[in-house]
């Protein structure tokens, strides 16, 4: 069953422009799923952003080719009226350190764990301009204007909108391509759009390219490592070369995301980070110099574009119509993809463009929720891809520190809660120990200004089987998840710096641990909500 559903994602044809844009090839991103039945994806464990959809006038699921694509996002969202709130802001982050022994794979809640178990892309957001993503409608840069007429819970229109995720990946399980890290000592970031191909209501979507995604890595010349658009993407794309910026664990960092001017005239989102410990520099541009395109619903073809923030200001009304998180700006978490394993089984040959490269089907593991294989009571298919400890991917890569599947192939994420992210493993201490010490994030700013509220949010509830649309049975920690657990944010005093936390630390304010989530949105049913709440200090 599963080689059928890999031929499915792997196995396509190039699809043809009618249009006049620029026609996709064989191998790129026009699905961030990687299951658009005319494309052989580019990669295959992208971390998408999560729709939501609409049924007979009510909130509901999102499924990509028939195939559910909910996955976990735990986020504070961060609001202000301030004018530029919406499209100019600076965070300052300090990244972890992992332990210094090895991940072990003994003892649920009781292994050493590194950053890479833990969250497959910790990400900052922004809602984006594009009018040919959903709900294809007209869209000016840096206006309020553009808000949808009748949140929270039926979708009225509002400007064409595209989700920024500026994501980070942690050291430890390459190569990138088909796994989660650059390297296995460097943390790394890429500026990762996506897009929505679908009509108003969710009435219909292009299957070829429903969630089509430009990616490009943050890189200390700006240059993409390949073409970045969801047309033209290859293996080079997402390959890290010798500018691709790496970040060291423990270095300070300045994050700046903007609406910038372009030699010769014109605006386009420039993401850069500053890393104050090497001073070394990274950015890059989403413009259409830099190959960055909007994709046309029509027939998938792509149109060199501008990207530029869509809002002017961070208010409660400003969202990415679309995604099932009700957001903009937003720190986020993205968990719940990886499971380690003693060893895993049944090879499979796996080619991406002219990537070659081999996986496993089948995890052998004390994180298994169920003794049946995946596929029968067990909600998933498979946790495909997985590689074995030391796997070097026939030298690609620097050898993988434990065994372990990231659940992307089969139905993009960890549908029955068993893998690391929803045990006691997370960080507990500001340095090391068993567990990753955790990010040490400072409160954002706009042009010098805080934000002066915050709101908890997460949807792990979409892809639980007790969740229902009435939100009974939706809650974290998940219902059916083996280990009862479910991480949570703190705002901790450390080094005389006010910051936030994420994991299980409890050296500060953990606004109830999961408490803080708060209960089912009028949104969304499958998102938890706390109320919106004064930004507070330490």
């Amino acid at each position: 069953m599963l080689a059928a559903v890999v031929a499915a994602a792997l196995g396509a044809a190039p699809a043809a422009s009618a249009s006049g844009g620029v026609a996709p090839h064989a191998t790129g991103l026009l699905d961030c799923n990687g299951l658009s039945p005319s494309q052989t994806p580019a990669r295959v464990s992208l971390a998408c952003s999560d729709p939501r959809s609409i049924y007979e006038g009510h909130s509901t699921h999102f499924y990509d080719n028939g195939q559910y694509i909910g996955h976990d996002e735990p986020i504070i969202r961060f609001l202000s009226k301030r004018p530029g709130s919406g499209n100019d802001i600076t965070w300052i982050e300090r990244l972890p350190h992992d332990p210094k022994a090895l991940p072990t794979v003994n003892e649920p809640g009781n292994d050493v764990t590194h950053w890479f178990e833990l969250s497959i892309a910790p990400w900052f957001s922004m809602a984006l301009c594009n009018a040919k993503s959903y709900p294809l409608n007209p869209c000016k840069p840096r206006s309020d204007s553009n808000a949808p007429r009748h949140p929270p819970t039926f979708d009225r229109g509002g400007g064409g909108s595209s989700f920024l995720e500026m994501q980070f990946y942690a050291p430890g399980f390459a190569p990138f391509a088909d796994n989660i890290s650059c390297d296995n000592t460097h943390w790394c970031a890429s500026l990762h759009i996506n897009d929505l191909e679908c009509t108003i209501g969710f009435q219909s979507c292009n299957n070829n390219c429903i969630e089509p995604t430009n990616f490009a890595f943050i890189q200390t010349n700006g240059v993409p490592t390949g073409p970045p658009s969801p047309q033209l993407a290859n293996a080079a794309t997402v390959t890290p070369n010798a500018h691709t910026l790496l970040m060291n664990p423990g270095d300070r960092l300045r994050i700046h995301i903007w609406d910038a001017r372009l030699p010769g005239g014109g605006h386009a989102l420039e993401t850069s980070i500053h890393d104050l410990t090497t001073g070394q520099s990274g950015f890059m541009i989403a413009s259409a110099k830099n190959g960055f395109m909007a994709t046309s619903i029509k027939d998938c073809s792509g149109t060199p574009f501008n990207y530029q923030p869509e809002y002017s200001t961070a208010k409660k009304a400003n969202i990415i119509p679309w995604a099932a998180l009700e957001t903009n700006i937003s720190t986020q978490f993205e968990i719940g993809h990886f499971e380690p394993c003693t060893k895993v089984l049944h090879p499979m040959p796996l080619t991406l463009g002219t990537f070659h490269d081999t996986f496993w089907q089948d995890c052998v593991s004390p994180y298994e929720a169920t003794t049946d294989p995946d596929g029968k009571p067990n909600p998933e298919l498979s946790d495909a891809p997985c590689y074995p400890k030391g796997f070097t991917h026939g030298g690609q890569a620097p050898p993988n520190m434990v065994a372990g599947c990231i659940q992307t192939i089969a139905q993009n994420g960890d549908l029955d809660y068993d893998g690391t992210s929803y045990w006691p493993n997370w960080p507990s201490s500001v340095k090391p120990n068993k567990w990753p010490s955790p990010f040490l994030q400072l409160a954002p700013q706009t042009r010098g200004h805080s934000y002066p509220r915050i709101q908890f949010q997460t949807n792990a509830p979409a892809s639980e089987a007790s969740c229902r649309p009435t939100g009974a049975g939706c809650a974290v920690p998940p219902p059916a998840g083996p280990g009862k657990f479910y991480p949570w944010w703190t705002q901790a005093r450390v080094k005389g710096e006010c910051v936030w936390e994420f994991g299980m630390m409890r050296n500060g304010n953990t606004f109830g641990r999961t408490a803080q989530y708060g209960q089912p949105s009028a949104y969304f049913f499958g998102n938890l909500e706390g109320p919106i709440r004064p930004n507070p200090s330490c």
